[in-house]
């Protein structure tokens, strides 16, 4: 092959390979090709700004993962990364420590969540960036759902000396993935189902450390044995502890149950 990037080279020439492999081995039939090039074609029309029919089809089928763990092979006592999903949106609003991430009340019983940055040696990280999303009671992000604040339930936190965070999001909830198109029918075709288990998204980031794309998940899910794009880690399941209204610390004028999770994150030094 003339291909003049080795890399490129490598990766065709190993995925024609095994293409050609899969097709022999499973005596692939022309209409069985022809249906594969259709799901393949309606994966494409699926993909919109706002949605991307191929990273959840990348997702359920476990690859986004596999690749994940190969990416950040080397930072076991670090915090463990997990994939970013498709509702990722850069540029989120810069909040200070305390606030809520959501933009008004509704979306979810309030949680405070709070911890350390800090590095595998126990070291407190001054100036480290949390960007924080998660998707509100209705199952929808933001991104997906116009009847929500452009900026809700989302925002950036920067940490000060201490390395400490502390934020108001709300109790994360179990969700559906968007199964209304050629994934959600693969799915169905292979008898598993759609869910994710309630969590919250961090991206973490500090200078002279390597990022991290992590969840903190509900430990009172059912779907963390199941889940439809396999992302959990035990390392990352945590308790969300309950609290009364009456409680010491609620938020101002809280009228129901609150919550609370206390969960440091743990940033291994760039090589």
């Amino acid at each position: 092959m003339a291909t003049p990037d080795e890399r490129l080279r490598f990766l065709l020439e190993r995925m024609v390979r095994h293409l050609h492999e899969f097709i022999e081995e499973t005596q692939l039939t022309q209409d069985e090709w022809a249906a594969a090039i259709e799901f393949l074609t309606a994966t494409g029309k699926a993909c919109t700004p706002i949605r991307q029919e191929f990273v959840l089809l990348s997702d359920t089928l476990g690859v986004s993962m596999l690749v994940d763990l190969l990416a950040n092979r080397g930072t076991e006592t670090a915090t463990e990364s997990t994939v970013l999903g498709p509702f990722y949106v850069p540029g989120s609003c810069t909040r200070q420590m305390g606030e809520s991430i959501a933009e008004r009340d509704g979306y979810g019983d309030p949680a405070f969540v709070s911890g350390t940055v800090k590095s595998t040696a126990g070291r407190p990280i001054d100036g480290a960036a949390l960007d924080v999303w998660q998707n509100a009671s209705n199952g929808k992000y933001a991104v997906q759902d116009d009847q929500q604040p452009e900026q809700n339930l989302r925002g950036k936190f920067h940490t000060g000396p201490d390395g400490r965070f502390w934020f108001w999001a709300v109790r994360p909830t179990d969700y559906r993935i968007a199964d209304d198109g050629p994934v959600g029918r693969m799915l169905a075709a292979t008898g598993r189902h759609p869910w994710r288990p309630a969590h919250i998204h961090l991206k973490v980031s500090a200078l002279g450390y390597r990022p991290v794309t992590t969840h903190l998940f509900d430990d009172e899910s059912p779907y963390l044995t199941t889940d439809a794009v396999f992302a959990v880690k035990p390392s990352l399941v945590c308790h969300f502890e309950r609290h009364e209204p009456d409680e010491p610390g609620a938020p101002v004028g809280c009228s129901r149950t609150w919550f609370s999770l206390e969960h440091d994150l743990v940033l291994a030094e760039e090589a």
